[in-house]
């Protein structure tokens, strides 16, 4: 690919777009980003449902990431490829130039795409360390990584990559979750490789050894105790006499589990509580310039957020009453600024049977002032989760709407907030009106990395759904509503695996050693 950086190579990140309407482009994801490499392979990988009667327009979009935030805004275009669902589907894997916005190439860029068809819903759940990996740094020690192969008719290819221990020998990694089909294609006798390496903020990462495995072998022995491999460095093990290995790489854990997605959704009470920004920055609502414009015609850019994606989570919600909140304006009767209040002015009962009405009578009553102030909204919600987790079997879970124009003023706050409830049955849809700079809300989405406070503390997993809802004003509501809702149920499986929790009443086994096959009943 192009190199885009003077005094490195380019950090390449790769946007994944669809075109469901014929002129409309709409984001399905993003990889993550790899630090210096004209020659990237991501990890990454995004389930599309493919539809053979149908012309599904892809487009993949290559991006030189500078900011820590892996933001768009200021990023170095490196080339893009346009292509159908149905190509890559026929091809298995497509390799196809990359060329830039005015159809020329992008120098010798090209861009590699593989295919497989998704029949097993099992991931597998590793917790992995290793011990005395060879010193490769010379005024440290090592930073290791892991990369999991599956192979292939073509070769190995890359179906995981954990994070990186920074200065560490005896590295133990975050525990994760790998597709069974993405790593041995649902056969547990199928070859697996594991790389070792030690990380260069070069790109130049330093080989340490490799070995290979199955997942019946992991399974048989972390049954007993754990799994260890020897990390073997054929080159080294050629020059140098009396080699042994270049370190032990320790499997603790290997567990198969089911994604019950329609089991979770059909058992869990949905609850979804709507939050809108009522700051100043949005503009007088006297005046057709503010987002918040109070329309003889009865609209502005917040009554069709809350319109067009009111009607995409009330299918999730089991009583169709939404709970709903402003934030950031003087109410009535005394003037005093509230970050968390309920639009009926009800506190004792804030649902609301439409949303749409209640805003509009809430409006005039208001004057919108500031700061813009997210934490109390999210905290407000978290204390009912932390109630639904009192249950050793949670029976609730609540999705957070927040309807804003971009401009955040307790961003440390924010973080805190999202970081403890990332902990509940929680999850948190960002709808973006107007046109500011929406990169803070893209920060909070964790897609790019995890989420930290202010202090450095990790969320436990990723909450935060970011839509940008001008992208999808002249799209048919199928678009967005697979842009809002599709992180959902990732999230809520997330939730209830790594707190090993069941639905209300589920007495089916989350995991499943054996791999057996689900119950009937589950999709």
């Amino acid at each position: 690919m192009l190199d885009m950086d003077a005094f490195s190579k380019s950090d390449p990140l790769c946007v994944l777009l669809i075109n469901s309407s014929g002129s409309h482009w709409s984001e399905i994801g993003r990889t993550e980003k790899i630090k210096n490499s004209l020659n990237p392979s991501f990890s990454k990988t995004f389930v599309i449902d493919y539809y053979f009667e149908m012309v599904q327009k892809l487009k993949f979009e290559v991006y030189d990431i500078d900011s820590e935030n892996c933001s768009l805004h200021n990023a170095d275009f490196l080339g893009e490829m346009e292509c159908t669902l149905g190509q890559i589907v026929s091809s298995r894997k497509l390799t196809r130039p990359l060329v830039m916005k005015d159809k020329k190439p992008a120098g010798k860029g090209t861009i590699t795409i593989f295919a497989e068809e998704r029949t097993d819903n099992r991931v597998v759940e590793f917790e992995v360390a290793a011990r005395k990996l060879d010193k490769k740094d010379f005024f440290g020690k090592s930073d290791p990584f892991l990369e999991l192969y599956k192979q292939t008719e073509t070769g190995w290819q890359l179906a995981h990559r954990t994070e990186v221990v920074k200065n560490n020998l005896n590295p133990t990694w975050k525990r994760f979750r790998v597709s069974l089909q993405s790593l041995c294609e649902g056969d547990v006798e199928k070859s697996i490789k594991v790389d070792c390496y030690d990380y260069n903020s070069s790109g130049s990462h330093d080989f340490i050894g490799s070995f290979q495995t199955t997942l019946s072998q992991i399974q048989q022995a972390t049954q007993s105790y754990a799994a260890e491999f020897e990390c073997i460095n054929s080159k080294k093990k050629q020059k140098k006499k009396g080699y042994k290995n270049s370190g032990v790489i320790i499997i603790k854990k290997c567990k198969v589990l089911w994604f019950y997605i329609l089991f979770f959704l059909s058992e869990l009470t949905f609850l979804s509580l709507i939050a809108i920004d009522f700051t100043g920055s949005n503009g007088d609502p006297r005046y057709p310039i503010s987002l918040h414009y109070i329309n003889p015609q009865g609209y502005n850019e917040y009554l069709a957020a809350i319109w067009a994606v009111g009607n995409v989570i009330q299918d999730y919600d089991s009583d169709k009453m939404f709970p709903a909140f402003g934030f950031g304006a003087q109410i009535p009767p005394t003037g005093q600024v509230s970050h968390e209040f309920p639009i009926n002015f009800n506190p004792s009962n804030p649902f609301c049977a439409g949303v749409v009405a209640a805003y509009q009578q809430c409006l005039p009553q208001v004057k919108l002032y500031g700061p813009t102030n997210f934490s109390p909204i999210i905290n407000h919600v978290a204390r009912f989760g932390r109630q639904a987790l009192q249950q050793q079997t949670a029976s609730q879970y609540f999705v957070l709407l927040i309807i804003t124009d971009g401009v955040i003023t307790d961003m440390d706050e924010t973080r805190q907030a999202i970081v403890n409830a990332s902990r509940l049955p929680m999850s948190i849809i960002i709808v973006g009106v107007g046109g500011a700079d929406f990169s803070a809300m893209e920060f909070l989405d964790g897609d790019d990395g995890i989420l930290r406070s202010a202090t450095g503390e990790a969320a436990m997993r990723d909450i935060v759904q970011f839509v940008p809802f001008r992208q999808f004003q002249n799209s048919p509501p199928e678009a967005l509503a697979q842009c809002v809702l599709a992180e959902v149920p990732g999230q809520v499986m997330g939730f209830f695996n790594t707190m090993s929790l069941r639905p209300p009443h589920g007495d089916t086994a989350l995991s499943d050693n054996s791999a057996s096959a689900p119950p009937s009943d589950v999709a």
